[in-house]
């Protein structure tokens, strides 16, 4: 049953425009270091010791509020279409759980996701090569700083779907999801506890994995906080 409601989900977002956000994300990060490499790329050469390392952190740099943005406007308008569409109602006179349409929601969210994140790295990689940065390509911290983030995020992710599904006015989550970008913009004054710090891989034990291990044991606190309240809530 879970397979066909990530089915049907998937369907009613193929002319939504949300396939061409998950492609413009990471596009647009790796665009910024097509920006500024292309402006000064001898300067940046110069100031690093290990090319690749430095052009990955450059684009790290851009990826977490990015990936914020980005959760807040798909969360936004996955919400949107069952709000529009009286959606919601007609879901739930299904014979399926209140759970596992929640859960389809994330589901569906987590693959957008993901395919992002997947996508920073083939963008980043290609774009590097161009940049001819070095024949020892780093393949796996490649896939680290784009991975890494978006398994951080998870709490953020949950915490906008929850406020999505409960808000009738869409400008709610859209404003939390804008005040996340501004802290996530500031992650390097925000303390370890916050959640929108976590995206940046930033902690005071400078070790990139314990935010992963947050961002997966808090993520799945909060979406099981936020699927439990959309189960005792009245869809009308």
């Amino acid at each position: 049953m879970i397979g066909k409601l990530v089915a049907q989900d998937v369907l009613k977002i193929k002319r939504k425009g949300i396939w061409f956000l998950t492609f413009l994300g990471p596009f647009g990060v790796v665009a910024l270091q097509m920006v500024n490499y292309g402006v000064r790329k001898a300067y940046l050469l110069q100031q690093s010791d290990d090319d690749w390392a430095y052009y990955i952190s450059n684009v790290s740099a851009f990826s977490p509020f990015a990936l914020i943005l980005g959760i807040a406007i798909l969360t936004s308008f996955m919400a949107s279409i069952e709000n529009e569409t009286n959606g919601w109602k007609q879901l739930t006179a299904l014979p399926v759980s209140k759970m596992a349409i929640y859960l389809s929601k994330f589901t569906v969210l987590v693959m957008l996701l993901f395919l992002s994140s997947i996508l920073l790295a083939l963008f980043s990689l290609s774009y590097g090569v161009f940049l001819n940065l070095g024949d020892e390509i780093p393949y796996l911290e490649l896939l680290k700083y784009s991975i890494y983030p978006f398994l951080a995020s998870l709490p953020v992710l949950a915490l906008q779907l929850w406020v999505a599904t409960v808000s009738k006015n869409q400008g709610i989550p859209i404003t939390v999801g804008v005040f996340g970008v501004i802290l996530s913009y500031s992650a390097y004054v925000l303390p370890d506890w916050m959640i929108w710090k976590w995206p940046s891989l930033l902690n005071q034990w400078n070790e990139p994995m314990i935010n992963v291990l947050f961002g997966l044991t808090f993520g799945a606190i909060l979406y099981v906080i936020g699927m439990v309240d959309f189960m005792r809530r009245d869809v009308k």
